[in-house]
């Protein structure tokens, strides 16, 4: 089982009670819409299958997940802080006109002082934030994407233009 052939859906925040139930933070969205049967754990760089006996969603971006053969708190807590992964071919076909910050990977970041900065080259969801990573002068930079950064983006070119505050790319630059 190769990582590639699987897209993540989350991570175990986790476990809640003492039956072996774990609290899931889901940042994949739709994932209430897909039927699966079976989940995969990263444990180690290894992908293990867990059989899924039932999967709530309470809220947006949380899930409560109770796995078949883990019935207490005791087999749930080594899988607290795992990736959670489904198989690609579950993955849903995605709109063409839904377009996220997620879908920024990829593209050139160019800032508004500095000019361009580089391919992003990883974008990661936080629960306050989105983060892009760019190699800039030799060094990764990371910086939050949000409306106030952020000041167009030109899909057909792959370029998102930036306005990043002052004295942030030094951090990374002169550390």
């Amino acid at each position: 089982m190769k990582t590639e052939d699987y897209f993540r859906i989350g991570t175990v925040t986790k476990t809640r009670g003492l039956k072996g139930e774990l609290q899931v933070y889901v940042d994949f969205d739709g994932v209430q819409d897909i039927d699966f049967k079976a989940i995969f754990f990263d444990v180690a760089g290894k992908l293990v299958p867990y059989f899924v006996s039932q999967i709530k969603y309470p809220q947006a971006n949380t899930a409560y997940l109770f796995l078949e053969d883990v019935d207490h708190i005791d087999k749930a807590s080594p899988l607290v802080k795992k990736d959670l992964y489904l198989p690609n071919e579950l993955k849903p076909e995605k709109d063409p006109n839904d377009f996220t910050l997620m879908d920024l990977e990829g593209f050139i970041a160019i800032d508004e002082t500095q000019g361009e900065l580089g391919e992003i080259t990883d974008v990661t969801e936080y629960p306050q934030q989105v983060i892009a990573t760019v190699h800039y002068q030799n060094r990764e930079v990371l910086f939050p994407l949000n409306t106030e950064f952020i000041k167009g983006i030109d899909i057909e070119g792959g370029e998102v233009y930036l306005d990043l505050p002052e004295g942030l790319l030094d951090v990374y630059l002169n550390g």
